[in-house]
């Protein structure tokens, strides 16, 4: 039996959850909260990437600069209506967002939305290897793959769900340590 389509399933889960990490608001400016923000340039739906340069001058401070003025506004409201919860700072040339210092609430707040988003992905991870059991099975019972086979299938989907799930503690711990030291 084959495994590859499993682990690329469930490396695309660990993978997934390495970009949603990246895009929480720990208190240090990370361009990556910008990803998901789209602005309206000339009726077509873009990224902020696409339309103006970002940088993190400061440990607390994103620049981006539009190539094109007009477009200054539009990116403001699309800031705004986000809802990454800071608003921007505009000098008519760039729009500065400024991170503000977490206080012990907030961080406290933040590690639950990231041990939230981790359980999410491991529910995913558990979930392809139900999906990679019950195909196993389906293939014994059709006859092509016997009882023992079928063991140790069930044994190799386990190590790999396994080996994925420490990776996703792995990542929580590590965010973790970063946003309660920030």
């Amino acid at each position: 039996m084959d495994f590859s389509e499993i682990e690329t399933r469930m490396d695309k889960t660990v993978s997934v959850l390495a970009e949603n990490f990246a895009e929480v608001r720990a208190g240090r400016a990370n361009p990556a909260i910008l990803n998901k923000i789209k602005v309206d340039y000339y009726g077509v739906p873009t990224p902020i990437s696409q339309v103006a340069g970002i940088s993190v001058p400061e440990a607390r401070l994103i620049v981006i600069q539009p190539w094109d003025m007009s477009i200054l506004k539009e990116l403001e409201k699309a800031i705004l209506a986000s809802d990454i919860g800071i608003t921007p700072n505009n000098d008519g040339k760039v729009l500065r967002l400024a991170f503000p210092e977490l206080n012990e609430e907030r961080r406290k707040q933040i590690v639950k939305d990231i041990k939230k988003i981790a359980e999410e992905s491991k529910v995913s991870i558990r979930s392809l290897r139900r999906e990679g059991l019950d195909e196993a099975k389906k293939e014994q019972k059709e006859g092509n793959i016997t009882e023992d086979d079928l063991k140790n299938a069930e044994n190799e989907i386990q190590k790999l769900t396994d080996k994925k799930i420490a990776k996703i503690d792995e990542m929580l711990e590590n965010k973790e340590k970063e946003v309660m030291s920030i």
